[in-house]
């Protein structure tokens, strides 16, 4: 029950998250961390940061785990997304590459979508067949990437140490990843045991899509309103 009412706040908490959403921006006070050179520790911290409180990623990831009860698929999925958002990251920030963040984090929101959608069989009743779930959280972890990958990129930052910089900020991702990760787990294991699981399972995917819908939604009307 803890665990419904907890997915249910989800929703209600994505109005207020709003305003921030549509600003799509970094922080003064992350902002004033930055400094000339290497900074290795700082970065980790940023890259923490960013995913711990990365809603549209938690989502995301919690969609991934909802039905894998195995550690070793646990990591396999997890892995091909960490794949996935590595790739890009540092390919956007390297390259100079730099995605508008409302589309970007559309796609993003859509991810979370796709993967309540799949979750509830939905594309075996609309399509006839089911899509390769690992070649999909592969593919959407790359869009993830570009949007750490256009984040990392507001701050501004100096060619010197980039690289290092760049690696940390990304070991920091990884870092946050697994703790928001161990936080979803820990509490899907006591859900899972309950016996509301069963009964809620497809309700509770039909709240989280209903998150990703409302987050395309408030970026799509933050793209056409820049």
């Amino acid at each position: 029950m803890m665990m419904w009412r907890w997915l249910l706040a989800l929703l209600l908490v994505a109005v207020p998250m709003s305003g921030t959403v549509l600003a799509h921006g970094v922080s003064a006070s992350d902002h004033d961390l930055i400094t000339q050179g290497r900074q290795l520790a700082v970065f980790i911290y940023l890259g923490a940061k960013h995913m711990v409180t990365g809603y549209d990623h938690l989502l995301f990831l919690f969609g991934v785990i909802f039905f894998l009860y195995r550690l070793r698929e646990v990591a396999l999925y997890v892995t091909l997304f960490a794949i996935g958002h590595s790739i890009t990251l540092l390919y956007a920030v390297l390259s100079g590459t730099h995605v508008n963040p409302y589309i970007i984090d559309a796609i993003i929101g859509f991810s979370v979508v796709y993967k309540a959608l799949d979750n509830i069989g939905g594309f075996r009743r609309l399509l006839g067949f089911q899509p390769d779930t690992k070649l999909a959280v592969l593919v959407f972890g790359l869009f993830h990437g570009l949007g750490l990958g256009t984040k990392l990129q507001d701050f501004s930052l100096s060619p010197e140490g980039l690289v290092p910089n760049i690696v940390a900020f990304n070991v920091g991702v990884e870092l946050g990843q697994i703790l928001g990760l161990s936080a979803i787990l820990i509490a899907m294991g006591f859900w899972r045991r309950s016996e509301g699981f069963g009964r809620h399972a497809y309700a509770a995917n039909v709240i989280v899509m209903t998150c990703g819908f409302i987050l395309v939604g408030y970026q799509l009307a933050g793209f056409a309103i820049q």
